[in-house]
């Protein structure tokens, strides 16, 4: 179980971590955190020190209900944030967490090795064919709607199997493409409520049956802090918890905030299954 990164293999039977940088001023939890580049640098430096195998680039926030930015403003906020890791962390690869086809093409062609995109090529219908010329492995994630309106999208008759099958087609109209190393998401957060997000996280197991790589993003988010009646700052316990009941059903790659430990997690789960 491999990916291609700019002609680097990475073996993912081995669990990775992907550290998250927010260039966003509105993410829910670290927007606006970064007010100049010395400060970027700084973050991505302590990521790649604790251990991160990826590091994840957004520059439009996903929460709910977050406000539309232009693909213009899009480019012109990841484009120099873009210049400035590859001068400083050649050997990292970066991970583009975009929906939009102008902006992967442009942030692979400036050095990026993945796509993440929260839509599964659906929000661009320009994405899988530009994925597949640009040949980079490429993140799918369920979602319903839009970021605008996925929380009023949350009726499922049987929410697993029509997870299952969303990812089934989009699979074949990927592969239909011509494009090789995919990677799923099953989107936590994303047109799902609280009591879904643990359902979800319950029969995860069975998304291993598409026979792709699991990435798992839990970092912080809502279904943690409103379980628990606590603020995001205060869900890093919650999330290490998640993030090592989601390795035990199979995730391949960790996608957090605090790269540390989530790193600890996975040596733990390798040391126990030695």
């Amino acid at each position: 179980m491999t990916i291609n990164c700019k002609g680097q293999l990475i073996d993912l039977s081995t669990p990775k971590v992907m550290g998250i940088l927010n260039i966003t001023p509105n993410s829910f939890f670290d927007g606006g955190k970064y007010k100049n580049d010395d400060e970027l640098l700084e973050r991505v430096d302590k990521m790649c020190n604790e251990g991160a195998d990826f590091i994840d680039v957004g520059a439009y926030s996903s929460k709910p209900n977050a406000e539309f930015v232009s693909e213009e403003e899009e480019i012109e906020r990841i484009i120099p944030v873009m210049n400035l890791l590859q001068k400083h962390f050649p050997g990292i690869p970066l991970s583009i967490d975009t929906f939009r086809a102008g902006v992967a093409k442009i942030c692979i062609e400036n050095g990026a090795a993945i796509i993440n995109d929260i839509s599964a090529g659906i929000l661009d219908d320009k994405m899988l064919e530009t994925i597949a010329e640009l040949q980079v492995p490429y993140i799918m994630m369920h979602m319903k709607g839009t970021p605008q309106t996925m929380q009023t999208l949350t009726q499922y008759e049987d929410m697993i199997k029509e997870m299952l099958f969303y990812f089934s087609e989009r699979i074949a109209v990927a592969r239909s493409h011509g494009i090789n190393d995919l990677i799923v998401d099953p989107g936590f957060g994303f047109a799902k409520t609280l009591e879904q997000n643990y359902e979800l996280m319950q029969k995860l197991e069975l998304f291993q049956m598409l026979e792709l790589p699991l990435l798992v993003g839990i970092s912080r988010k809502s279904m943690i802090h409103k379980a628990l009646e606590i603020n995001a700052e205060m869900a890093l316990n919650g999330t290490t918890f998640l993030n090592t009941i989601a390795l035990t059903k199979g995730a391949k790659i960790l996608r957090v905030h605090d790269v540390k430990e989530a790193v600890e997690c996975v040596r733990l789960y390798n040391k126990l299954n030695q």
